[in-house]
């Protein structure tokens, strides 16, 4: 337990509700480590400019204190880690952005998100041309070892992982919920090839935090964030899939489109 035991901090800090990364991020230059943080006193805190009352009531609440070793417990049972920004598994090129999330926690092979990558995106409700074009560029890409980065929903981010699968390359799962559960349900046994075959499922929720809509907009900033570039297969005017088109160009990625088949 001894490996989970050192980031005791880090898993507290991560289970502060409201308290998003720029704020994380604000408060780790003052204090340094999130211990410091957790030992700070009140009247330090209310002094902080953008942390509010509640925040404050938040950061030193008893109850999210007690549990973070039951976190370390199942984290340790269920082979679940936990990078944050200054370790050395945490992935190089998604420290560069704006709004980096200040940890990861990590279910497989946490050593490939330093790998080159290249993310495959697209709507749920996909075409059968974009399942094979999503399934085709993840092959060929991962057979030339570029990591496959896409978010686990049902249509054209689950061919992306399997394209990548097939082609015996790694593919990385960024996904919009705690790690102790799997969304969708229906993709249950295609995370589990991705863990078989090396990949690996990250997350920046911390365990027990259910699938929400508000979750996915910031769980797309990561799959741009950790990808030289984005290949979009099928998009819908309003979704999901342009708003990481949105990020990526923020971010200066570079982006693909698959031509519709007419």
């Amino acid at each position: 337990m001894e490996k989970v035991e050192k980031n005791y901090y880090w898993i507290w800090l991560s289970l502060i509700p409201n308290l998003g990364s720029r704020k994380k991020q604000k408060l780790l230059k003052i204090y340094k480590n999130p211990q410091e943080i957790y030992n700070a006193k009140e009247s330090e805190l209310r002094k902080i400019d953008g942390i509010g009352e509640i925040l404050v009531k938040n950061i030193l609440n008893e109850t999210i204190r007690m549990q973070v070793r039951k976190h370390i417990e199942y984290m340790e049972k269920n082979q679940i880690e936990i990078v944050n920004y200054l370790d050395d598994d945490y992935p190089k090129i998604l420290r560069k952005i704006y709004d980096f999330p200040i940890s990861l926690y990590v279910k497989g092979d946490k050593k490939i998100l330093n790998n080159i990558s290249i993310a495959i995106i697209g709507c749920r409700q996909a075409t059968e041309y974009g399942k094979k074009a999503a399934k085709y560029f993840a092959y060929n890409l991962a057979k030339e070892n570029f990591n496959i980065v896409s978010g686990l929903a049902i249509g054209i981010d689950s061919y992306s992982h399997i394209g990548a699968i097939c082609a015996k390359g790694k593919t990385v799962a960024v996904v919009g919920n705690g790690l102790d559960t799997v969304y969708p349900k229906e993709n249950t046994y295609l995370q589990k090839r991705i863990l078989e075959t090396g990949g690996v499922v990250i997350s920046e929720y911390p365990l027990g935090t259910k699938t929400s809509k508000m979750n996915f907009p910031a769980r797309n900033r990561i799959i741009s964030g950790l990808s030289k570039g984005v290949i979009v297969v099928e998009a819908k005017e309003k979704s999901g899939t342009l708003i990481t088109v949105d990020f990526a160009l923020e971010q200066g990625r570079d982006v693909f489109v698959v031509p519709r088949k007419y």
